[in-house]
């Protein structure tokens, strides 16, 4: 894949993740609890990947790898649910920027934490002055953004 495209394709990701929180903060309005809209989340993701796989024609999984896999194969899974619960949650209450700049500074810190341990099977890779500083800039910005 071409730089430019996964650069575009990156960047309509992020602009998806806003999206969702603020839909799905309506849908948990709508249905009278943010662990219903979760669910509802959810299936209709299953629904879509599962569309998808057909189309291209995924092969089937090897299921029991699973069983062999580390304990933290299924994080994916519960940070997921984590993650829609707590948008559904708080972007009524700080709105979808103040959200989604928290979420990218929670990233981007755990992010330097993985690298530096070379957590979840990841190799060790020491973040140098750049990479801090660019966090910190984010982390200002964030501070910045959030009190006005």
């Amino acid at each position: 894949m071409p730089l430019f495209v996964a650069i575009a394709l990156s960047l309509l990701a992020g602009a998806a993740v806003p999206l969702q929180a603020a839909s799905n903060a309506r849908l948990g309005v709508t249905l009278g609890h943010p662990f219903w809209a979760t669910v509802i989340s959810l299936l209709v993701s299953s629904v879509a990947i599962a569309l998808v796989m057909l189309i291209v024609k995924v092969p089937r999984p090897n299921l029991g790898a699973l069983l062999s896999g580390p304990w933290w194969i299924w994080l994916g899974g519960l940070a997921g649910v984590f993650y829609i619960t707590v948008a559904l949650i708080s972007v009524p209450r700080l709105g979808a920027l103040n959200f989604i700049m928290a979420v990218v500074l929670g990233q981007l810190i755990i992010s330097l934490v993985i690298d530096y341990f070379g957590l979840l099977g990841l190799p060790k890779n020491t973040p140098g002055l750049q990479k801090i500083l660019g966090v910190s800039v984010v982390l200002a910005g964030f501070v910045i953004a959030s009190r006005g």
